[in-house]
C-alpha cells in the first residue's frame, strides 16, 4: 500500500522534471490543506484519499499544465467530499484556482445512470459548454484517469459503469483535446474490464511475440537512426506497438483474428525543425517502399485542433507495413498533451496562456491523430452551438434549454406540473428571480407548492422557449376559462372601438352568426376565451369580420385619405378581389406581393402605395414596412385585409439553417409532396464550417398550412431552424 510521503514525493518529482517553474511553497500549502480536509477519509483500496488528489496532481504536472492547475488538481475534491467553502479557498489560494475547483466540482455532479446517458453526444457538448476554462475539462480527465487505475477496487458492477462512461465520455473528449496518451490509457483499462476476454487474447498474443516484435521494431528504428546519423540529422526515433483497444478496433472491423493483423507498428521520429522533417520523409521513402494513398501532410495543412505531422505508411523487407509519423518536439508535446502542452510552451514553461488561442477547443469537429474510418463512428462530433445552455437539476440530470432561457424554462423542460405549481427556484443553492438567464453549468431547483395559483401571463414575455409557452398557454386554457374570456373580451372590444366600431353592434343575433362562422368559433365566450389564452389574437378575428362589422354599423373608420394619385389609380385598375385583398378607401386598385416578406391568407398586412405600381402589400412585421418607416411616409401607407378565405395559392419561400449531409434536401422535397405541396423553387449553399442554407419556394394557401410545413421541416434530420425567406 502505498504512503502519502511516497505519493507526494513522486509529485515533487514530476514537478522538477516536468515544471521546474512551478510554485513549489503554494503546491505544498495547498496538499496540507486538502490533507487536512480528508483527514478521516479512506479510498476503496484502503489508502488515505489524499493519495487521490495527488495522483491526480501529478497527472496534470506531466500534462504540463501550470501552477493554478495544479493547485486545482489537489484541492478538486475540497468542495464536494469537505467542509472547505469556495471563499476559504478564493482567501487561501486566489480566485481563479477556486473557480478551477468548482468548475471540475460542477462536472462531477453529471448523473450518468439518467434517461439522458442515451445521449451521451449532449453530454459530451455540455462539458465543452459549462468549461469556460478548458483546464477544469483536463483536470476531470485527470481525475478520471486516476480512478480507472484504481478500479480494481470496486465491485464488477461499478466497473462496467466506470468503463463505459468513460469509453463514451472521457476517452473522446481526450481525442479532442489531442491528449492521446491519456486517450490511449483510458480505452485500454475501460477495455479490459468491458471485454476481459478480447483483452486478454491480445494481451497474450503480444506476450509470446514480444521478442519478435521487439526485434523487428529494433531493426527498423536502427535503419531510420543510422539513416539519419549519416546524413547529419539530429533526431530521435521511436517504435511503439499500437495501444490494445486501437487493435482490438481493427481486429473488429476488419473481421480478422489475432494471427491475421499485421498493421500494428507505428514508429515516430523527432527532429529540430520543419525542414529536417521534409528532410527524413525522403530518407524515410527512400529506405522502405511507401504504400501509395497512405501518406498525409498535416505540417502544410494543420487540423483545425493544430495538430502537426507528417504521416506515411511504408513496407519493408519483410513485407510488414508500419506507419512511421515525423514531427519537431513542440509538435509532438502538441500531439501527447494536446492543449495542455499550449501551457507549457507559454513564456518557457510560466502563465496560464490564452483562451482566444483556444477557442477551436469549443467546436472541435475533426478527429486528432491517427484517424481510419471507423474512429468517426467510436468517438462522435461534438458540435458546439451558440444557441444551447446546459444546466442541471440537483441530482445531476443535464437539461438542455435555448440560450437566454430561464428558471421558468428549466421548470416546464421537467414537467408542465413543475412549471404549472412553480412559486420560485434556486440557481447554485441561491434564491433567483423569474427572469434571470441560466449560464452553462448552473445548477437549478423549482420552488414549488400545491397551493400555487399558476402561471402569470407576464411569464409568456419572460420565457424562451416555445415548450413552456405552449404548456403555460395550454394552462390558461384548461384552468382559466372565466379570466380568458374577459381579458379576451377586453382585446377584442378595444380593438373594435380603434377602429371606431360600437361593441354593442355584437348584439344582433343574425350579425353575430355570420362574423362566427368568418373566425370558426360556436359562440363569443369561445373567442374570447381563444383571444384570452393566446390562441388568436384580436386583431386577426376583427380583420376577418371587419367587412360585415362595417356594414352593419354603417361607420367607417377614421383613416388618412389615400393620395390622388392613388385614388386616380384605383379607377384604371381591375379590381382587388383578383389578389385577395381589400385595401381600405380603394374601391379598385391594382395590387402585388411584396418579394421581401411574401405575405400569405393569415398574414397582418399593410399596404404602401408605390409610385406607379399601385399597392404593394407587405406582412406587418416586414422589415420594410417597420413603424420608423410608416412615420417617414405616413400618407402612402394604407391599412389592407383579406378579403376572405380563397381557394387560391400564393407564392412564399423559407430558408432553412441545418447541417449538411447527403440526402437532405430530398428529404425536405419528400415532406412537401406527403403535403400535396407545389415546390417551383429549391436550392441549397452548402457552408465552410459543415452547415448548409437551403431556400425553399412553392405556393401555399395560407399561414395555417404554412406553420404546419415549418413544422414538418423542423422534424427533418439536421434541420435546425425554420424562417420566412425571399421567393
Amino acid at each position: 500500500m502505498e504512503t502519502t510521503e511516497a505519493r507526494y514525493q513522486s509529485l515533487m518529482r514530476a514537478i522538477a522534471r516536468h515544471a521546474p517553474t512551478t510554485d513549489i511553497a503554494l503546491v505544498d500549502k495547498a496538499f496540507r490543506f486538502a490533507d487536512a480536509k480528508h483527514e478521516q477519509q479512506l479510498r476503496k483500496s484502503g489508502e488515505p484519499y489524499i493519495i487521490h488528489p495527488l495522483a491526480v496532481a501529478e497527472i496534470v504536472v506531466e500534462s504540463g499544465l501550470d501552477t493554478d492547475a495544479i493547485l486545482a488538481a489537489l484541492l478538486h475534491d475540497c468542495l464536494e467530499d469537505t467542509d472547505a467553502s469556495f471563499d476559504e479557498i478564493v482567501k487561501l489560494f486566489g480566485r481563479p484556482v477556486a473557480e478551477l475547483v468548482e468548475g471540475v466540482t460542477k462536472l462531477t455532479r453529471v448523473n450518468f445512470s439518467t434517461a439522458e446517458e442515451k445521449q451521451m453526444e449532449n453530454l459530451r457538448k455540455m462539458f465543452m459548454a459549462m468549461s469556460k476554462d478548458i483546464r477544469v475539462i483536463l483536470i476531470k480527465i485527470a481525475d478520471r484517469l486516476h480512478n480507472m487505475r484504481t478500479l480494481e477496487y470496486q465491485s464488477p458492477a461499478k466497473q462496467i459503469i466506470k468503463s463505459t462512461e468513460t469509453m463514451e465520455i472521457y476517452a473522446p473528449l481526450a481525442h479532442r483535446l489531442g491528449m492521446q496518451k491519456l486517450k490511449w490509457e483510458l480505452e485500454d483499462i475501460s477495455l479490459q474490464y468491458l471485454e476481459p476476454e478480447a483483452y486478454k487474447e491480445i494481451m497474450d498474443f503480444l506476450a509470446v511475440h514480444k521478442d519478435q516484435d521487439e526485434q523487428f521494431m529494433n531493426a527498423i528504428q536502427t535503419a531510420i537512426q543510422g539513416r539519419l546519423e549519416s546524413m547529419g540529422l539530429h533526431g530521435k526515433v521511436y517504435g511503439r506497438i499500437k495501444h490494445v483497444y486501437s487493435i482490438y478496433r481493427k481486429l473488429k472491423n476488419q473481421n480478422k483474428s489475432i494471427d491475421e493483423l499485421y498493421d500494428i507498428y507505428a514508429f515516430r521520429v523527432i527532429v529540430n525543425s520543419i525542414a529536417d522533417c521534409y528532410n527524413v520523409l525522403g530518407h524515410v521513402h527512400d529506405l522502405f517502399n511507401l504504400v501509395p494513398g497512405r501518406f498525409k501532410d498535416y505540417i502544410s495543412t494543420p487540423k483545425p485542433n493544430m495538430y502537426q505531422s507528417l504521416h506515411t505508411t511504408v513496407i519493408g523487407s519483410q513485407g510488414i507495413p508500419f506507419e512511421v509519423q515525423i514531427r519537431t518536439w513542440e509538435m509532438h508535446e502538441t500531439a501527447e498533451y494536446g492543449v495542455a502542452a499550449h501551457w507549457k510552451y507559454k513564456q518557457g514553461g510560466a502563465g496560464a496562456g490564452s483562451e482566444k488561442e483556444f477557442e477551436w477547443v469549443r467546436r472541435l469537429l475533426e478527429n486528432q491523430q491517427d484517424t481510419v474510418a471507423e474512429d468517426y463512428i467510436h468517438s462522435l462530433r461534438v458540435d458546439m452551438f451558440d444557441d444551447e445552455v446546459f444546466v442541471f437539476t440537483p441530482k445531476g440530470r443535464v437539461v438542455s434549454l435555448p440560450a437566454g432561457s430561464t428558471p421558468i424554462d428549466f421548470a416546464y423542460a421537467i414537467h408542465s406540473g413543475v412549471g404549472n405549481t412553480m412559486v420560485g427556484a434556486k440557481v447554485n443553492n441561491r434564491i433567483a428571480s423569474f427572469d434571470v438567464q441560466l449560464n452553462n453549468g448552473d445548477v437549478v431547483e423549482v420552488l414549488t407548492s400545491k397551493s400555487a395559483k399558476g402561471p402569470s401571463r407576464d411569464w409568456l414575455k419572460i420565457c424562451r422557449s416555445n415548450q413552456a409557452r405552449q404548456k403555460i398557454k395550454q394552462w390558461f386554457k384548461k384552468e382559466k376559462r372565466e379570466e380568458n374570456v374577459l381579458h379576451g373580451k377586453a382585446s377584442f372590444e378595444g380593438e373594435l372601438r380603434r377602429m371606431n366600431i360600437d361593441p354593442s353592434v355584437l348584439q344582433n343575433e343574425e350579425l353575430l352568426a355570420v362574423i362566427l362562422k368568418k373566425v370558426s368559433f360556436d359562440t363569443l365566450d369561445d373567442m374570447y376565451a381563444a383571444i384570452g389564452y393566446g390562441g388568436m389574437t384580436a386583431v386577426k378575428c376583427v380583420n376577418r369580420m371587419r367587412d360585415e362589422l362595417l356594414k352593419a354599423t354603417k361607420a367607417a373608420p377614421k383613416e388618412p385619405l389615400a393620395p390622388k394619385s392613388l385614388q386616380s389609380l384605383g379607377k384604371k385598375s381591375s379590381g382587388s378581389g383578383n389578389s385577395g385583398v381589400i385595401v381600405e378607401d380603394i374601391g379598385s386598385c391594382m395590387v402585388k406581393f411584396a418579394r421581401c416578406c411574401t405575405p400569405v391568407p393569415g398574414d397582418d398586412i399593410i399596404g404602401f402605395v408605390t409610385k406607379g405600381f399601385g399597392v404593394s402589400i407587405h406582412r406587418c412585421d416586414c422589415d420594410n414596412a417597420s413603424e420608423s418607416l410608416r412615420q417617414k411616409q405616413p400618407e402612402r401607407w394604407v391599412r389592407a385585409s383579406w378579403a376572405m378565405v380563397l381557394e387560391e395559392n400564393f407564392d412564399t419561400s423559407l430558408e432553412i439553417d441545418c447541417r449538411d449531409r447527403d440526402g437532405l434536401l430530398l428529404d425536405m422535397a419528400m415532406v412537401l409532396s406527403g403535403m400535396k405541396i407545389k415546390l417551383r423553387e429549391m436550392n441549397c449553399r452548402t457552408l465552410t464550417d459543415g452547415r448548409a442554407i437551403a431556400s425553399l419556394t412553392f405556393s401555399i394557401r395560407d399561414v395555417a398550412e404554412l406553420n404546419s410545413v415549418c413544422g414538418k421541416l423542423c422534424a427533418v434530420p439536421g434541420v435546425e431552424q425554420v424562417r420566412r425567406g425571399k421567393t
